[in-house]
């Protein structure tokens, strides 16, 4: 259960939501039957051990919901409340996806981002409201609401959740504790009108770190997260905590260092635009250079090639890091292989 009462979700945020969170994929068994308690495990104690304040629990994957709680369930013990645990709303239906909060509630999760089914096709304002009120009236936790192209609700509004009606939400949901504003993108106005606006009320981040580390020294930025900033490393919550400590001088220039994996990075996702689907296998090996356990994937699940596994490794070597030096291959194995689950 949580450490806050719903009408608390708020006040907890602005003092506890803090620091950097990035995401932990499942790690599955080689025959892909069941799930691999040694490889999650391993890759939770990693985000402590790389500085982590918190971690995204990626549901957005082939994962059944017994599944999840046991997914949920080893993560928490193996935490021991040294790593906040985000529940990931990205399930078939809002049903499911409310079923799915109480398993996460029971388990350890301190906040919920909520996504929106991909079958999910809102054309008015009304639509989303309707939607996100229902699940955040179903849950006790704190919601991060989830600004960005993805849902395609540019058909709405550009912003993707235009400010009257996130407005209307605070108001009427007192558990929305946070907004991850990524509406609008590339453009950054998304997040500097949510920032503007709601960040009174609210914590708002920008996940992205090529632009969170530059406006986190601008303006107050407490908490960054979730994304995929594994690739890195420990760096960003590194750079981040400089920042915090405003020794930017120093922040800025492992920022600048960072300059050939973030472009890398770049690269290897730009399909994403296009798809509006995160590359979770492209993610895992991202994180697997850097120490985490990777591992199979289950079908289906977009693919990673050769070439673009070089050009992220061979980035992290021109940004002055030591990605493991075992060879592709082993990702698809992982570094905790289980041959069948228990």
């Amino acid at each position: 259960m949580a450490s806050y009462k719903r009408h608390e979700a708020r006040d907890w945020a602005h003092e506890h939501l803090r620091g950097v969170a990035n995401v932990v994929i499942p790690s599955f068994t080689s025959d892909l039957k069941g799930l691999n308690e040694q490889g999650i495990r391993h890759d939770i104690r990693h985000e402590i051990e790389l500085g982590f304040s918190g971690t995204l629990m990626v549901s957005e994957v082939a994962i059944t919901l017994p599944e999840y709680e046991q997914f949920f369930a080893w993560a928490n013990d193996e935490s021991r409340g040294r790593l906040k645990l985000i529940h990931h709303a990205s399930f078939n239906t809002l049903e499911e996806n409310i079923e799915a909060a109480k398993i996460a509630e029971r388990n350890g999760a301190e906040l919920i981002l909520l996504s929106y089914p991909a079958n999910f096709y809102a054309r008015t304002s009304q639509d989303i409201y309707d939607y996100t009120k229902a699940f955040c009236d179903a849950t006790d936790l704190g919601v991060m609401l989830f600004q960005v192209p993805h849902w395609g609700f540019e058909r709405v509004h550009p912003s993707d959740l235009e400010a009257p009606l996130v407005r209307r939400l605070l108001d009427d949901c007192p558990n929305i504790a946070a907004l991850k504003a990524e509406g609008g993108m590339p453009s950054i106005m998304g997040w500097v009108e949510a920032y503007r606006l709601f960040s009174k009320d609210v914590v708002v981040t920008m996940p992205l770190e090529q632009y969170a580390l530059a406006l986190a020294q601008l303006v107050p930025i407490q908490f960054i997260g979730t994304s995929d900033t594994e690739y890195y490393g420990g760096m960003i919550p590194r750079i981040f905590n400089l920042i915090q400590e405003k020794k930017y001088d120093e922040a800025t220039k492992l920022y600048w260092q960072l300059t050939p994996a973030r472009k890398a990075r770049a690269a290897a996702n730009s399909y994403s635009s296009q798809t509006q689907f995160l590359n979770r296998m492209l993610w895992k090996f991202e994180g697997w250079l850097n120490g985490f356990n990777g591992g199979p994937v289950r079908q289906p699940t977009m693919r990673i090639n050769e070439n673009t596994m070089n050009s992220l490794r061979q980035a992290l070597v021109k940004s002055g890091l030591t990605p493991t030096d075992s060879p592709n291959g082993d990702f698809f194995v992982g570094r905790h292989p289980m041959d069948t689950a228990a």
